[in-house]
């Protein structure tokens, strides 16, 4: 059971774009939490309108890397996951189900990349399974490009945030391509992740 903070804080930022209210609380251990999903009505909670306002200027440290674009990182009293936003990288297998190809290659070059160092975060919001979409950035590296140029993801096929550079995302893509790297190397035979999803759904 959750023990919910007493307070509450409204921020807004009329300058920046809104991605949805965040609601933070902290659990009977003191970590602080947070969802896009509101608490129930007689629940208060510090709640934020920009994710990106409360991460700005913080390092964070990786604490699991689920796959090529999912990891769980600590910070700022904040246990939360990511998703690498603008990316989309082959799937991993739950329970007996199989890998997609590329996908351990994709998870451990990811891992490689971050390490034990320290990360910074931008935030474009909230996204599904309650995962921050952001990009993650180390050693002055951005990693979700750096996961199109090695050519263990591919661009996003669903839509994006307005102010995410989607151009260079997908011209990194296309030298990864030509280049025949990572999962580009399976030619005709390669399936985007999001058929993948389609042909291998979660039960």
């Amino acid at each position: 059971m959750y023990k919910i903070l007493i307070c509450l804080f409204l921020i807004h930022f009329s300058s920046t774009p809104i991605y949805g209210n965040i609601y933070f609380w902290t659990d009977d251990n003191g970590i602080r939490h947070f969802s896009n999903i509101a608490p129930a009505q007689n629940q208060r909670v510090e709640e934020f309108q920009e994710s990106n306002t409360v991460f700005k200027g913080h390092k964070f440290k990786t604490l699991k890397v689920y796959d090529g674009d999912t990891i769980k990182v600590t910070g700022i009293d904040l246990i939360f996951k990511i998703r690498l936003v603008g990316i989309d990288c082959p799937e991993t297998g739950y329970g007996n189900r199989e890998d997609q190809p590329f996908s351990q290659k994709a998870k451990k070059y990811l891992k490689n990349l971050l390490g034990n160092q320290k990360i910074g975060i931008k935030s474009y919001g909230t996204g599904g399974y309650n995962r921050q979409l952001a990009e993650v950035f180390v050693n002055g590296k951005n990693a979700n490009l750096e996961m199109i140029k090695a050519g263990f993801a591919e661009v996003y096929k669903g839509s994006h945030p307005k102010n995410l550079d989607s151009k260079t995302y997908l011209r990194e893509e296309s030298k990864a391509k030509r280049a025949k790297k990572g999962v580009w190397s399976q030619g005709a035979s390669y399936i985007s992740p999001r058929q993948w999803r389609k042909d291998h759904p979660r039960k």
